[in-house]
């Protein structure tokens, strides 16, 4: 059996996001609930992961542009399935092994996930483009996320499930998931129109890396829009860790969750999937209406997702009531499904194939880096006044964002 690369990129779409809601819909409950974790150590424990990317996200961009996407996204595949496997088990860990903590033991999964998360970063991007053409990529992510939506729902009720009989299990299958998509990619994943730069009689290994990322950064140097998405995806970085590591926070202890006899995995459940239903509408008219062939469409739709999600956060950070706060993050849930494939777009749009793995890694790179220095000024505004404090920090560290958007629009428009 042979699959065509916009399949098998499907295919990835919807494993990974089938394991990773498989495990992060619940995820808060293992984290904060079984495991005792707060507010400053869930920013730590995502700045670690951020540190490692940070590290490692050049060395493995450039790997990929220099000898194999393809190796590079399955080593990558391997790797996360290991570290998610040993979040599953820390509780046995725990036990069997005392003197180590919970809490060292989640660092260590960070790391091993971090490093498995940079050999993905940028390759998998890297290589579907190249496998269809620029052409056809807009739409391409547009199908993707549509996939990996659907992937997410049956992950919701999974995760839901599973967390029922173990808070831990999410993570042991979402693991274990990841170890099976490893496997799939060994056989069915191909890349024929991967071009390996020439290698000289009496170059290093290393040699060849440093030449393939110092052309990646002189492509950077040289293209000013190249640096305006370094710049946007600094600031997202910065915004997003607070976000997304303390909303659950944010719901649990300050707002509240409802009375009733749904318990609290169920209603997290709940609230994943609703979001994932209307992001799978969102999403599926943005294929219809959306030219991602027009620069300036893609531009214009990202100020305002931008925009509107800023809106969004401030109104979560002060929601008054749980049905505001639901509405909150049911309207940033569809905001994030579409924002994501818009940006994959225009970064690739301004890409050089020779170094594209490499850029797209530098720019996570740059994520890294704004997680890792916004994410713990963020966690100890939330651990010296409260979360709500942390959100409002989040939603200023996105506005410099809207400036950039701006400014590029200004500049087509005149042209």
């Amino acid at each position: 059996m042979k699959f065509h690369a916009s399949q098998v990129y499907m295919i990835m779409a919807f494993l990974q996001s089938l394991a990773n809601s498989t495990m992060f819909t619940t995820y808060a409950i293992f984290y904060i609930a079984t495991l005792g974790l707060n507010p400053l150590e869930l920013l730590i424990v995502g700045m670690v992961l951020e540190v490692t990317v940070l590290i490692f996200e050049g060395i493995t961009g450039v790997v990929a542009d220099t000898y194999s996407r393809r190796l590079s996204v399955i080593a990558g595949m391997f790797a996360l399935g290991a570290g998610f496997v040993l979040q599953g088990f820390i509780p046995s860990l725990e036990t069997l092994i005392p003197f180590v903590g919970v809490f060292v033991w989640v660092l260590v999964s960070q790391l091993i996930c971090g490093i498995g998360y940079t050999f993905i970063s940028g390759a998998d991007t890297a290589w579907v483009v190249d496998e269809v053409g620029t052409e056809k990529m807009g739409s391409l992510f547009l199908r993707a996320k549509s996939y990996s939506l659907m992937g997410t729902l049956l992950g919701i009720a999974l995760s839901v499930g599973l967390s029922t009989l173990g808070t831990h299990l999410p993570y042991a299958v979402g693991g274990l998931l990841y170890l099976g998509l490893g496997l799939f990619l060994i056989f069915f994943m191909k890349e024929p129109r991967f071009v390996r730069p020439e290698r000289t009689a009496d170059s290093s290994h290393w040699q060849e890396m440093k030449t393939t990322w110092l052309s990646g950064a002189k492509v950077i140097r040289r293209e000013p829009m190249l640096l305006l998405i370094l710049v946007v995806t600094l600031f997202s970085g910065a915004a997003s860790e607070g976000y997304d590591r303390l909303w659950e926070a944010h719901l649990i202890s300050e707002i509240g969750i409802p009375e009733s006899h749904l318990s609290m995995a169920m209603w997290f459940g709940l609230i994943a999937a609703v979001s994932t239903f209307l992001s799978i509408f969102v999403v599926r008219v943005g294929e219809r209406r959306l030219d991602m062939n027009n620069e300036r469409v893609v531009m214009v739709g990202m100020f305002v997702l931008t925009f509107i999600r800023i809106a969004a956060i401030l109104a979560f950070a002060f929601s008054p009531t749980f049905t505001w706060a639901l509405v909150c993050l049911l309207l940033i849930g569809m905001l994030n499904s579409l924002t994501q494939p818009l940006f994959d777009t225009w970064l690739n749009q301004n890409i050089e194939s020779r170094v594209r793995a490499t850029i797209i890694s530098m720019m996570g790179q740059t994520d890294a880096l704004g997680q890792t220095a916004g994410g713990p000024f963020v966690g100890w505004v939330g651990t010296r006044y409260s979360i709500r404090a942390s959100l409002v920090m989040a939603a200023i560290l996105l506005s410099p964002i809207l400036l950039i958007f701006g400014r590029v629009l200004r500049k087509k428009t005149s042209r």
